[in-house]
């Protein structure tokens, strides 16, 4: 393990904290730059497991809420239609995550030309969503009916394919469906924390045998660094998104796919 290998787990660490939970594809951004830097894990298993500091950065942001919708799910319906909700769209990722796994490892995450082009294509999308004059039905995730809820975990599937976005499908699809800005941002935040806890908890189960000192000390440095970013984009991005909608994103992605294309053009990786 030398210092550039360290170095490249902390900058990915930061950048896996600063992109899980904007709508730009965190998994896109440390597949780009892993390619560039040169940073390779065994299994890809580094880019799926420091999700853990972002899964912890979400609960710790969301822990006073979280702990009252346990403690009211016995007598509050509003909390148990919610959960059931959060479960239902939980549910999709669940089957074609098990079915897909070793063709997305080994495939998707291996093909950095569909990062570049998935990122572009979903900033068109956002940008063109974000300017449609949509109405407003939902505002309150509490509230969102169950058949709303399993359409937005069809949606966040899209995802699984790198440089798509688990927040950007999950939030685009939300608000196509008649959800406003802030809730549908909100509602892929509660959806985050069933979805990434349980690909951390899969592909650790499946990746166990590769696991060594070095790989342990890697993946801890990337889980502190994505924790404290992850921690910051939590706590502002609602009141960002209430502000400045989702275009800012949207030209993001469109930017990173194309200095990607570019670079792999100069390096003839295309």
């Amino acid at each position: 393990m030398t210092t550039e290998t360290i170095i490249g787990a902390l900058i990915l660490g930061i950048v896996e904290g600063l992109t899980e939970f904007l709508p730009v594809s965190s998994t896109g951004h440390l597949l780009l730059l892993g390619h560039f830097i040169g940073f390779q894990s065994d299994g890809r298993m580094f880019e799926v497991l420091i999700q853990l500091g972002a899964i912890l950065a979400i609960l710790s942001v969301y822990f006073r809420r979280l702990w009252q919708l346990a403690t009211t799910i016995p007598t509050d319906p509003r909390s148990r239609h919610f959960v059931a909700g959060i479960l239902i769209a939980f549910l999709p990722a669940v089957v074609i995550g098990v079915l897909a796994h070793g063709f997305i490892k080994q495939v998707l995450f291996e093909t950095p030309v569909l990062v570049c082009i998935t990122l572009i294509f979903g900033g068109i999308i956002m940008l063109l969503v974000d300017r449609m004059p949509l109405e407003v039905r939902y505002r309150e995730i509490t509230e969102y009916p169950l058949g709303l809820c399993l359409k937005i975990g069809l949606c966040q599937c899209v995802a699984m394919i790198p440089g798509v976005s688990r927040s950007g499908a999950t939030i685009v699809g939300s608000l196509l469906m008649g959800t406003d800005k802030r809730s549908a941002a909100e509602f892929s935040f509660f959806l985050a924390m069933p979805t990434m806890s349980g690909a951390f908890a899969y592909d650790l189960f499946k990746n166990r045998d590769l696991i060594t000192v070095d790989n342990a000390t890697l993946i801890g440095i990337g889980f502190v660094a994505s924790f404290i970013a992850g921690y910051f984009v939590v706590r502002t991005f609602l009141d960002f998104v209430s502000k400045h909608g989702f275009a800012p994103f949207g030209w993001w992605r469109i930017g990173v796919g194309g200095l990607g294309l570019i670079g792999l053009i100069i390096q003839n990786a295309v």
